[in-house]
């Protein structure tokens, strides 16, 4: 069992197709990080929660490494026009993905 009194945790939200990208890229630098599958309110799309073993001085570079693995896109939802008689649906440009990033403070973290 492996107790460290130096970390905090880190959750991650990332599009699912991202999560492998961010996980391997956090190896890379030699930090743990854990997936939970989710589902995103707004679209209803598959996302993966990261639970992120983050060093207290290793934020930035977590952060960091985030950014450059976890993509914005632009995709097309349809949206019905209200006014319309019928209801029409018309495509609407949204920017989706990315990374939302929380930080959160561990008194412990302990490695079973």
């Amino acid at each position: 069992m492996e107790s460290t009194d130096n970390s905090n945790l880190m959750m991650a939200i990332v599009q699912a197709q991202d999560a492998d990208i961010a996980q391997h890229a956090l190896k890379s630098i030699l930090i743990d990080s854990y997936q939970l599958p989710s589902v995103g309110g707004f679209l209803g799309r598959k996302n993966v929660t990261l639970i992120i073993d983050a060093p207290k001085n290793r934020n930035e570079d977590i952060i960091d490494i985030l950014k450059s693995s976890c993509c914005q896109r632009v995709e097309f939802v349809s949206v019905p026009i209200e006014s319309a008689q019928q209801a029409i649906p018309t495509p609407t440009q949204i920017v989706v993905g990315g990374a939302a990033v929380f930080g959160l403070t561990a008194e412990k973290v302990i490695k079973l």
